[in-house]
């Protein structure tokens, strides 16, 4: 096999295992350190549209909002700046918890999500389309935004290329993923994660520098990439203590404002968080 981002042919095996699907393999290119799996060729046409990411999907999406209500307020605080009086695109909206957000300050507000139940079950309420080429109709963007999705297509540098067509001639694209230089990957090299947070559905995980490379080869400028941890001390301290998830739950009492921000700050001057925030424009882009 050869490397997506360089095409070499010197790689490492990674040490644990994809959870759902031990045949795949972790591998990790030795010339610019992008970590992918060993195949994606179980990813086949229809593979989201049926639901297939969640396996067992959620029972409703009302309990699919609730589970990522966390994520889709820090990103909308983040973000609501850039998106007030704009127009804004969430591409893989999931169950469009952002997306609703996002409707109560932007001009025009529209998401892409493939899975079928998703569109159906908002289609009075919330514009999404079911690919790129439909989100085509509606014209530019100010603010296109896809969370965690990146890592999931086979071709990331073609999905980043057909994005950025869709950019109003100042807009920026903000791509959040999980960091493939995670703490308890790379620092605290726990056994226990090793076993569980490798997914099939995750065929690349990114560190800035691969991130700059996939956008300069997708012909996208980098205005900034930036650290951020989703998971608090509490949720390390257990997989290290007790080697299985949900620490931050279990520990709750961890929990506090000021313990979480000393913690991500001190992971970020490591580079050891574990997401990653691009922030890309058009090279012709305004400033």
């Amino acid at each position: 096999m050869s490397c997506y981002l360089c095409n070499s042919s010197q790689f490492r095996y990674r040490d644990g295992e994809v959870r759902d699907d031990l045949s795949l393999k972790i591998v990790e290119c030795l010339n610019c350190g992008l970590v992918s799996l060993s195949s994606s060729n179980h990813i086949q046409t229809g593979h989201y549209e049926s639901g297939g990411m969640h396996g067992e999907s959620p029972a409703s999406l009302e309990s699919w909002l609730r589970e990522t209500e966390s994520d889709d307020s820090r990103r909308f605080e983040l973000l609501k700046g850039a998106m007030t009086n704009k127009r804004v695109l969430d591409f893989g909206c999931g169950a469009a918890g952002f997306l609703r957000k996002a409707q109560t300050v932007s001009v025009f507000a529209a998401g892409v999500e493939p899975e079928n139940r998703v569109r159906a079950h908002w289609k009075e309420q919330i514009r999404i389309h079911e690919d790129l080429s439909a989100a085509r109709t509606d014209g530019n963007f100010d603010l296109i935004t896809a969370f965690h999705v990146i890592e999931h297509v086979p071709d990331p540098r073609a999905m980043l290329t057909q994005l950025a067509d869709l950019l109003a001639e100042s807009g920026r694209l903000v791509i959040e993923v999980p960091s493939a230089d995670d703490a308890l990957l790379t620092l605290y090299d726990s056994a226990a994660f090793q076993r569980f947070t490798y997914w099939s559905q995750h065929l690349f995980l990114f560190n800035p520098e691969t991130m700059r490379q996939l956008a300069s080869q997708a012909g996208l400028r980098v205005v900034a990439i930036r650290q951020m941890q989703r998971y608090p001390l509490s949720n390390h301290l257990h997989w290290l203590s007790k080697g299985k998830p949900g620490g931050h739950q279990q520990w709750a009492f961890l929990n506090t404002d000021a313990l979480a921000e000393a913690y991500e700050s001190a992971l970020a001057a490591l580079g050891k968080c574990d997401t990653i925030i691009a922030y890309l424009e058009k090279p012709d882009a305004r400033t």
